[in-house]
């Protein structure tokens, strides 16, 4: 695979590059945010590993500006900020997994190559239409009724893993493991507050509510009968 390891401490960015090049994979090292938004974008990565505290632009801004951009290759970050609450924003700012220096390589290396094996976007439809929805998994835009609906990187996640299931039921647990990274219960209302903050920008003002709570169940993206 083709890494960008977005790291401005040298001697962690050598470690991991060394690492990954003696396992086979070619690896390109950016030392800011700046520098690793253009590479990002230039590069065609299979996976980036972004620290969060860098210089110029930090991780999480870096992040959102690729993701603004178009750019869907996963991202691990990599940080020293390991509380639950640094874990929430990190996967709320459009991380797809998060790992806690100090960190072993060995875990590095099998937490990139599971979100490599994940299916890529190009495999699945660019296009997923319900009703007046429209969503644009490419660029990650969402169109209802011709308006469109500007979202968070972590509620765009959320309306896809929705519309990628339309007519399913998706539990609170499936959602906090997939989106949050939680194999376990935070005990915060994490899962309602952004369904609750999507519904209000996919649903209020128009005719039809496409999003639905299963009381005591989960959620479900469909179209009323």
């Amino acid at each position: 695979m083709k890494v960008l390891v977005v790291e401005d401490d040298e001697r962690t960015a050598g470690f991991i590059a060394r690492g990954l090049a003696e396992t086979g994979h070619t690896v390109d090292v950016a030392r800011s945010g700046n520098e690793g938004v253009q590479m990002g974008m230039a590069g065609a990565y299979d996976v980036l590993v972004m620290d969060r505290m860098l210089p110029g632009l930090n991780g999480l801004d870096a992040m959102a500006l690729l993701r603004s951009e178009g750019v869907a290759a996963p991202v691990l970050v990599l940080t020293a900020l390991g509380s639950v609450e640094d874990r929430v924003a990190g996967l709320e700012g459009g991380a797809d997994d998060y790992l806690v220096k100090p960190f072993a390589f060995s875990e590095l290396l099998a937490r990139l190559n599971a979100l490599v094996r994940r299916p890529p976007l190009s495999g699945l439809s660019e296009t997923i239409a319900l009703a007046d929805l429209v969503i644009d998994t490419r660029r990650r835009r969402v169109i209802r009724a011709g308006k469109r609906i500007e979202l968070t990187p972590q509620e765009y996640k959320l309306l896809e893993f929705l519309a990628r299931r339309i007519g399913e039921t998706v539990t609170r647990t499936m959602l906090l493991e997939s989106l949050w990274g939680f194999h376990f219960d935070p005990r915060t209302n994490i899962v309602d507050a952004h369904v609750s903050r999507l519904r209000s920008k996919v649903d209020r003002g128009f005719d039809v509510e496409l999003i639905r709570t299963l009381r005591g169940v989960g959620y479900v993206l469909d179209e009323p009968e």
